[in-house]
């Protein structure tokens, strides 16, 4: 008999593991075009948002760039191979796991400064941010929340322009999605983290780093007032 029970929604980080030893197996070279979004999902058992998540990760490393198309022109094209870039980034996310609140948000605290001043310095396109932006008005719980919340805070890292950057602060998810979910959670209202949201897009739609840069100490501070 078939098992029927529902499996358990893998993380990015598992597809991404499948993903590193898949180019592997095929013996993938650059140039080589890595199946479409769908046909993936459906042959790791995995969901697309999954597949996606994943997928912008390798992008950010640079191992592979977004193709938009059908058919044969579907899928992402390989540009160089994971090695042992991949590997260093999943065992990163791992060891995070252990680390104190305080470690996380200071960490965060340095990047997403710096990662917001180069931003508004830059004139970066913040559609993604916006996008986030309206993700959290739509929310109806806490989990949801901080799930846009999470893409709000790595498309700052995205703006910067700076892939290790971006690669960190994607392997920071899990941990900054744990934290973030209990500060909501005591907080209890999240229209102060809102106006928080507003005021780093706004700095940073306005070239203004200087404001970037503190709208985004105040916001961590107002969402983690214990650890401030």
């Amino acid at each position: 008999m078939p098992d029927t029970r529902p499996k358990r929604t893998r993380t990015f980080e598992d597809v991404l593991a499948q993903l590193e030893r898949r180019i592997a197996d095929d013996g993938l070279t650059a140039g080589d075009r890595l199946p479409a979004e769908r046909q993936l999902a459906e042959e790791l058992g995995v969901s697309r948002s999954s597949v996606r998540e994943a997928m912008r990760v390798l992008e950010t490393l640079g191992v592979v760039t977004s193709q938009v198309g059908r058919g044969p022109d579907a899928g992402a094209v390989l540009i160089s191979r994971p090695d042992h870039t991949l590997t260093d980034l999943l065992r990163l996310h791992l060891g995070l796991a252990s680390l104190e609140p305080r470690e996380v948000i200071d960490t965060r605290l340095m990047i997403e400064r710096w990662a917001a001043a180069r931003a508004a310095s830059a004139g970066a396109d913040t559609t993604a941010l916006a996008v986030a932006l309206a993700g959290m008005d739509a929310a109806r719980s806490a989990e949801e929340f901080v799930e846009h919340d999470t893409a709000f805070h790595c498309a700052i890292a995205d703006a910067s322009g700076n892939r290790l950057i971006a690669a960190f602060m994607r392997s920071l998810r899990d941990s900054m999605r744990r934290h973030a979910v209990e500060a909501v959670e005591q907080l209890g209202d999240t229209t102060v983290l809102r106006a928080g949201h507003v005021r780093i897009l706004a700095a940073i739609r306005a070239a203004d780093p200087e404001e970037a840069a503190r709208a985004v100490a105040d916001h961590l501070a107002d969402a983690y007032p214990s650890l401030f």
